[in-house]
């Protein structure tokens, strides 16, 4: 037995004691489980028992306790990588979201929801404990905390959560609105003068910059791009029609609002249509503008878009639409602000001139106005005939031929003026 178990005289045996017949004291019970298994084993301590791990079962516990611990990383950074870009919009869209409200915001953290709704944002909560953050404990030059005034503004991702924030603050000049109409064949430059006048922009070039070089997602639209040969990229789909704008309201709004209402106005039968006659929904749009330019009423609608596209079905013998409207847009239309786009009127008449004498084959560049529903719908549905030619006399009347000779002989009878 080891000397441990033994005890001197203050204690309960001497080193010598027979262990068979001597009672031995222990204040922990764990020690006294011991002597009853030395004295059931003869004097022969048991061999210690010890529970092994399974090498597999550790291996497997350690790797799914690091999958999980990468997993929990991998969802914290990308929480983190969301929250960063809504604060400085790194990989935003730059494609313009108007936002409006016609009641005035108390706090920031309404503003935040606004801009969640309107999916600016992601980490509404996030940008909403940042805002508090600051407020509470950093001064900043321009207070967010409201109120937001009621009006009309234009935002993209890329600003950063407090940037937009900022301009809800104060772009709109004004909460008055005004409602003005816009009618069938107004240019850019038509529209662009009535929405100064109207005070609804106060700075034309501002306008026209957004019209030919801001992105927009409307799917008429999104694959237009900026090109040297035309004088504004949006023109032919700022629809026509009366709106309301706010006083000061900011150009991207403006230009988005005519764009909305354009992408509801041209359904999926119209574009499918397109589709059926082998036009793009671009081309129709430039046939309608024509259209609407060279017709006198809707009911010569049908018949000068039958025309223009049976020389477009034959390029061969018909290369020019004949049409004096596309030269009419550039030295008439765009005159007052043809300046802004750095091209005189004669570079522009190399690309939208459609005389028979021009040499720009087919439609011009693009659509020389803004054509209302009922010259789109000319375009999409053409009067069948087998003319090439028409004009009109003074009274507006119009008159269609067949050949040159016939042509030219209506206009000796009935406005000898155009020969």
């Amino acid at each position: 037995m080891p000397d441990y178990l033994n005890h001197d005289e203050s204690g309960m045996n001497p080193v010598d004691s027979d262990m068979g017949s001597r009672d031995i004291y222990f204040s922990n019970e764990d020690y006294a489980k011991i002597i009853r298994d030395y004295k059931k084993s003869n004097g022969n301590f048991p061999a210690a028992t010890v529970k092994k791990k399974k090498k597999g079962t550790t291996v497997v516990s350690t790797y799914l306790f690091f999958i999980i611990v990468f997993c929990v990383a991998a969802v914290i950074s990308i929480y983190a990588i969301f929250c960063l870009n809504d604060l400085f919009g790194m990989t935003k869209s730059k494609d313009v979201v108007t936002v409006s409200y016609d009641q005035e915001i108390e706090t920031p953290y309404e503003a935040i929801d606004i801009l969640a709704d309107n999916d600016l944002i992601v980490c509404k909560n996030f940008c909403k404990l940042l805002i508090k953050f600051e407020t509470t404990l950093l001064s900043r030059q321009t207070s967010l905390d409201g109120p937001f005034q009621p009006g009309s503004y234009s935002l993209n991702g890329k600003m950063g959560f407090e940037n937009m924030l900022i301009t809800m603050l104060g772009e709109a000049e004004t909460a008055d609105t005004v409602r003005l109409t816009f009618p069938e064949g107004f240019t850019v430059a038509d529209i662009t003068k009535r929405l100064v006048d109207n005070e609804v922009i106060s700075d034309k070039n501002a306008f026209l910059s957004v019209v030919q070089n801001t992105q927009f997602s409307y799917s008429l639209v999104s694959s237009l791009t900026y090109k040297e040969s035309v004088p504004f990229r949006l023109e032919g789909y700022l629809f026509p029609d009366t709106y309301d704008f706010y006083i000061g309201q900011g150009p991207a709004s403006v230009v988005e609002t005519f764009l909305k209402n354009t992408e509801n106005k041209i359904t999926e039968e119209y574009r499918k249509r397109a589709e059926e006659l082998g036009f793009t929904m671009h081309e129709i749009i430039t046939i309608a503008s024509i259209v609407q330019a060279e017709a006198a009423n809707n009911d010569q609608m049908s018949i000068i878009a039958g025309i223009i596209e049976n020389r477009l079905k034959d390029p061969t013998n018909w290369p020019s639409i004949g049409c004096q409207s596309t030269s009419d847009y550039i030295t008439n239309k765009l005159s007052s602000t043809i300046g802004s786009t750095g091209h005189s009127a004669d570079y522009y008449l190399g690309f939208y001139s459609t005389q028979i004498t021009s040499n720009v084959e087919g439609l011009p560049e693009g659509p020389i106005c803004n054509p209302g529903i009922a010259a789109i719908k000319a375009a999409l549905y053409p009067k069948e005939t087998d003319c090439y030619f028409f004009f009109h006399d003074l009274n507006k009347n119009i008159y269609t031929a067949k050949t040159n000779s016939e042509f030219r002989s209506l206009i000796k009878k009935y406005a000898p003026y155009l020969l």
